[in-house]
Order: structure tokens, then C-alpha cells, then sequence
């Protein structure tokens, strides 16, 4: 039997790559230079990839500045001073503030795997950003002449732009970033802000066929940056239900560093729909240690013993370096521990394989 095994998406860039970056900043260097540097990171991260025997690959988000900003790259009408996410640690990000109409992506997700088809003939799992995150680039008071409706119309065009134009360029699948899903119960616990990010993301997720949905998927997690979270503290069962009312065909859920696995797998299985394939985070990225295998696959047993295993997949958490400038996990270690979590699902596999477990 198979059990289907993705990443999430990032890869710590090398060295080589983040003084690029920083000197072209500082104009020690040129366009072109910046340009040579991102193409042989992105050459040596498929390379790497492709040696841990995933059946799925990234890019490693070699060439996004993170996760979140890559459709912002270019755009003149936005001011830094937007929303502040506070992480455990005591560090931050910050978005930028939307200051002018009209609202347009600057790149769209499909260059980036058109960019990493050049390396590899694997399957390729396009990451794209929420259209509820970027709803955050809208300021409290309203643009002149550009009401939030306005705003958030022009969003959901882009937004089925950037799935659509993946899924056209031949994406195995588009993986929808939604970690800031867990962190709006930490600001409203109430849970109305969750349930407009829901509503937003269904608008853009009911553009798309039954067939097509079963090829996107969502992914939440409590946030993963420089070895901290935003919102680990947050319980899952207060966000799970409205999460599952998402219109995607996939969940893609961070679990290895979740305290009480079985309660939430419990909750898992009561909410499973019959089309939904549900991939459990395996390997913590923000833990140093890299997983053994039979751990792996123990904590796929532990997962096929309450869920379906038709229905079931492996991932890592969250991505290893979702923003460019962090190095806290070094590339050696988040190559084998993927290459732990492929190892350790296909070792489960032959478990329940040999079980008779279908």
C-alpha cells in the first residue's frame, strides 16, 4: 500500500544566497549577480530534494522573500508601517500597508514553478498565500476612492489568478498558506475574524471545479520563524471545526509537535469528509533533532490508528525557512530530516501493508 508523503514547502537558502541578497541591498553588487546566485540556490535545493526520495518536491522557496510578500515583489502603492505579527520569542513581522488602488500581484506563483521545472521532472507542490493574509494589506481607514470591497474584489481575482495559473503550469498540487488561521483566534477569540478568513477563502476556493479542489489543499500551523511560533498556544479544537468547512480536498496539519496528538486526531476524524485526504505534520522543523525513522513511523501508526488510511498522508509541520533571512535551521539537517519523514511513512506503509490495514 502507499501512503502519500508532501513537504510544506521551504528550504533554508544557502549562505551564498542570503549575502547575495544583502549586497545587493547595500548595492555591493549587481541585479545579474542576485540573479546567477537564486538560480544555482534553486538548482542545488531540487538537487537535494531529489536525493531524499521524496515522490514530491518544492522550489524550497529558494527565490520568494517569504511565504507571505512573494506577490507584493515590484509593487510601488504599498507603505511598510502595516500589521505586526509578535512571535513567542519576542521577535516580529510586519506587512506593509496597502496606500493607493488598485490592488495587483507582482508575480504570481506559476513563474516560480516554471522556474523549477527547468531542474526536475518530479512531481512540483506549488505553495501560494491566502487571500485572507493579504486582506491584512488593507488599512483601518479606508483608501480614497477604493473602498475595502473594491479592495477585496480585485483580491479574489488575483487570488484565483495565482491557483489557476499554477494548476495551468502543472502544479501536482497548490498548497494554500493559512497559518495566520491559528493566530486569529489569539487576536479574537470569539472566533469571528477565523470565520471571515474561512468566508474569504471559500470566495476564491468556490471559482474553482470539485475536481480542481481536489488538487488544492490548506495548510494552518501555529507559525514557524527563527525557532518560534505565533500562536502554539492556541487549541486546536477551536479551530479545526471552522477549518474543515474550508472547500479544499486537503489538509495539510501540523501534528509532530502537537502535545496531544490523539485528542486532535480524534477531532480530525470526526470532521473527515469522504474527499478529503488529510497529511499529518510528522517532523517538527523548529526541533533541532532530526527524527529517527521507526519515529516517523510510529507517529504515522499512531495517525492510521484513528484515521482512515485511504485518507491519509505525511508532511513535515511547517516550512523550514518560510522568510529568507532565516538561518536557524541549517540546510543539512532540514534535507534529512525530509528524508526521515519519506523513510519513516514508507517504513509505516509496509506495516499496515503487511497488517492487511487498507
Amino acid at each position: 500500500m502507499e501512503i502519500l508523503t508532501e513537504p510544506i514547502g521551504s528550504i533554508p537558502r544557502p549562505a551564498s544566497l542570503i549575502e547575495a541578497i544583502r549586497d545587493t541591498q547595500a548595492g555591493k553588487t549587481t541585479a545579474a549577480a542576485l540573479e546567477a546566485a537564486y538560480s544555482e540556490a534553486l538548482r542545488n535545493t531540487i538537487e537535494h530534494f531529489e536525493q531524499t526520495g521524496s515522490p514530491v518536491i518544492t522550489d524550497g522557496e529558494q527565490t520568494k522573500p517569504s511565504f507571505a510578500t512573494y506577490p507584493l515583489s515590484g509593487l510601488t502603492n504599498l507603505a511598510p508601517d502595516g500589521v505586526i505579527i509578535p512571535f513567542a520569542d519576542g521577535h516580529t513581522r510586519q506587512l506593509p500597508r496597502l496606500t493607493a488602488a488598485p490592488f495587483r500581484y507582482g508575480v504570481h506563483a506559476a513563474t516560480f514553478l516554471q522556474a523549477a521545472r527547468r531542474y526536475t521532472g518530479l512531481p512540483i507542490k506549488q505553495a501560494v498565500i491566502s487571500a485572507s493574509a493579504l486582506s491584512l494589506l488593507y488599512p483601518t481607514e479606508p483608501i480614497a476612492g477604493y473602498s475595502r470591497d473594491e479592495f477585496l474584489a480585485d483580491l479574489m481575482d488575483e487570488a484565483e489568478a495565482d491557483i489557476r495559473g499554477a494548476l495551468d503550469a502543472g502544479a501536482a498540487s497548490v498548497q494554500i498558506d493559512f497559518t495566520e488561521a491559528r493566530l486569529s483566534l489569539k487576536l479574537d477569540p470569539t472566533g469571528g475574524l477565523l470565520r471571515s478568513f474561512v468566508a474569504l477563502n471559500n470566495r476564491v476556493l468556490d471559482r474553482f471545479t470539485s475536481e480542481d479542489r481536489q488538487r488544492i489543499g490548506i495548510h494552518v500551523c501555529p507559525g514557524g520563524d527563527h525557532d518560534s511560533t505565533h500562536s502554539a498556544d492556541v487549541d486546536y479544537a477551536g479551530l479545526l471545526p471552522e477549518l474543515f468547512h474550508l472547500k479544499a480536498g486537503r489538509f495539510y496539519l501540523q501534528m509532530a509537535s502537537e502535545p496531544d496528538r490523539k485528542r486532535v486526531l480524534a477531532l480530525i476524524r470526526q470532521l473527515l469528509k469522504p474527499k478529503h485526504t488529510v497529511f499529518i505534520g510528522v517532523i517538527d522543523p523548529i526541533d533541532p533533532r532530526v527524527e529517527a525513522v521507526s519515529e516517523v513511523r510510529d507517529r504515522v501508526l499512531e495517525a492510521a490508528s484513528v484515521l482512515p488510511v485511504e485518507q491519509l498522508g505525511t508532511t513535515d509541520d511547517c516550512g523550514f525557512a518560510p522568510f529568507a533571512d532565516d538561518t536557524s535551521t541549517s540546510r543539512e539537517i532540514a534535507f534529512r530530516k525530509i528524508r526521515a519523514r519519506v523513510e519513516g511513512t514508507e517504513l509505516a506503509a509496509r506495516v499496515l501493508g503487511s497488517s492487511g490495514k487498507a
